[in-house]
């Protein structure tokens, strides 16, 4: 797959500039201090930790598991769990950034059913559902 460099660094910097301290530095020390079953995803739990992470959002569920992750008082959550605590906490401000998300499409353009589908897709079965309550808002 070609990527683009210049569209990637763009990305990346929107990226890190709409989420408070979305780059986690200084971290790297408590890599080797970690027992993961994959040693791979070490990286992603000392972020964590130095980064005061409540959470890792993941759907590789097995390699961080609870009694590891625990101990840095970090939760893993499956990221269909994740969504549907985000509507929970506020579903009026959530339905409308699914539907700014789904204005913001052009290449392709999602119908409101179609984003649904792609929700379901990518297992987020209980957010679709969610959302499928609210379709006409979206």
């Amino acid at each position: 797959m070609d990527v683009d460099a210049a569209k990637l660094a763009l990305t990346v910097e929107l990226m890190n500039g709409a989420i408070e301290d979305a780059v986690i530095e200084n971290y790297e020390y408590l890599i080797t201090t970690l027992d993961l079953p994959d040693p791979d995803d070490r990286h992603v739990l000392a972020a964590a930790i130095v980064g005061h992470a409540d959470a890792i959002v993941t759907y590789n569920l097995k390699d961080f598991p609870a009694e590891v992750v625990g101990l840095h008082d970090i939760e893993v959550l499956h990221p269909d769990d994740f969504l549907v605590f985000q509507y929970d906490l506020n579903n009026i401000a959530f339905v409308k950034t699914i539907k700014e998300i789904r204005e913001g499409l052009k290449n392709p353009p999602l119908a409101a059913a179609e984003l649904i589908e792609t929700y379901k897709g990518n297992s987020l079965h209980r957010t679709a559902d969610l959302l499928t309550k609210a379709i006409e808002l979206i």
